[in-house]
């Protein structure tokens, strides 16, 4: 895998995304011009010093691509190649999401350049008190609201949330600064399971529309973190026979279907799924290439293109990662009758329950566990069937039906606000 290709492609498939769209909708030059090029890119330089008393110097980038619909809203990414351009275009799939999900929110991304395993918690919670004391003035319950996202976690959520109150010499924030935190100090109930459980509301919801029984399907999930291993669980408890999983280490495979639970209490010892006994080991490449009937792709962006998109056997697709598709593998997918649950709709379970936790934290109101969950299971299944029936009308490809829709509701929201700033 070549990571410069793959990591370039976010932001180059979500701007043709974007621009095929807008030709769609016939939008003027002006607006496409707006709406092509983000509110606000910052590039911040961090200078911890680490518990080896040495600094380290960090990149770390900050965009805020729209803020018609609410404050940017967007994860906190942290890997060693992420780059500007990445998070710009990251931003730009949370403008979209957002809108097409029905939150009061735009889009809005971070990135830190560090390889998260490398670091011991003791180094990775100075770097993130860094970067939260670098961005502070760019965080805020109006302007930019972050969460967790590859590399991220709850504790660092906290650590964000309590740096940020301490600055201001208060125990809480003055609203809801960062979601995704430990629900101990203010977070939210299921909100670590949101986007994963969103996945397979979407999953469902399409196989009533298609008339298919979850029981006799077959699925394989590319990603066995936060999201992937969650919807593996979901899909599993759903009745359908999960044939192989995948990481960075290898995939995991068994026709006859694998013992989820049990892989997830292997990869909490051990870390990834190579290795797991009684199953068969194959490249991660392999994942994408299983005889199943559907996939979910839960890992990084530009996993499947025109080189191997002809080799996906999968009859439906769940994004549960990001731009996991370029739009030449859309192309080749669509003429295979390959049914497709786009990404801003598929994964948005987790900002949709992150705007649950703001509202809890803005009103001083605590949701139990079963009411975040049954606000998240109608809210997905809901912005399902309003994407398929559009599609169904406008007889379009889903992807083109959410991003319709999407990117209309922010063009809606640009004119009621009006055009001059």
């Amino acid at each position: 895998m070549n990571t410069k290709t793959v990591q370039s492609g976010i932001l180059s498939t979500s701007l043709q995304n974007y621009l095929e769209t807008a030709k769609r909708l016939k939008l003027d030059d002006a607006l496409i011009a707006r709406l092509a090029t983000p509110k606000e890119r910052i590039e911040l330089s961090l200078m911890p010093v680490f518990p080896d008393g040495q600094v380290h110097p960090f990149k770390a980038f900050i965009v805020r691509h729209s803020d018609t619909l609410g404050p940017s809203k967007g994860g906190i990414r942290m890997t060693a190649d992420v780059t500007l351009d990445d998070v710009n275009g990251l931003a730009m799939e949370m403008t979209w999401k957002t809108a097409l999900i029905g939150v009061p929110f735009g889009g809005g991304k971070s990135g830190i350049c560090c390889e998260a395993h490398t670091l011991t918690p003791a180094a990775k919670e100075i770097l993130i008190r860094s970067f939260t004391r670098a961005a502070h003035r760019h965080i805020g319950p109006e302007i930019y609201v972050p969460a967790p996202d590859m590399g991220t976690n709850q504790a660092d959520m906290g650590h964000i949330s309590d740096c940020i109150s301490y600055s201001s010499g208060t125990s809480i924030t003055h609203g809801c600064f960062v979601t995704g935190k430990p629900v101990i100090t203010g977070g939210i109930l299921g909100r670590k399971e949101a986007t994963g459980r969103g996945v397979v509301h979407t999953i469902l919801a399409a196989c009533e529309k298609l008339k298919l029984d979850i029981q006799d399907l077959t699925v394989a999930v590319q990603g066995f973190g936060n999201v992937g291993s969650v919807a593996a669980m979901e899909v599993a408890r759903a009745g359908a026979r999960v044939v192989a999983v995948a990481d960075i280490s290898g995939t995991v495979y068994d026709p006859k279907g694998l013992d989820i639970s049990a892989l997830d209490k292997y990869c909490q010892q051990h870390e990834y799924v190579k290795d797991f006994p009684n199953a068969q080991h194959l490249p991660s490449s392999a994942v994408l290439e299983t005889d199943c009937d559907i996939l979910i792709p839960a890992a990084a962006g530009s996993q499947i293109t025109q080189d191997n998109a002809h080799k996906v056997k999968a009859k439906i697709i769940a994004e549960g990662a990001n731009a996991p598709l370029t739009p030449q593998a859309d192309e080749i997918l669509e003429k295979n009758n390959v049914f497709l649950i786009p990404d801003i709709l598929c994964n948005a379970g987790g900002v949709f329950v992150s705007y649950l936790e703001y509202t809890q934290e803005t009103q001083h109101e605590q949701m139990t566990v079963e009411a975040v969950e049954s606000r998240l299971a109608q809210r997905m299944v809901k912005r399902f069937n309003e994407v398929y029936d559009y599609a169904q009308s406008e007889k379009i490809p889903m992807r083109h039906a959410a991003m319709n829709l999407a990117v209309k509701t922010v063009v809606e929201g640009i004119n009621a606000r009006g055009l001059h700033p």
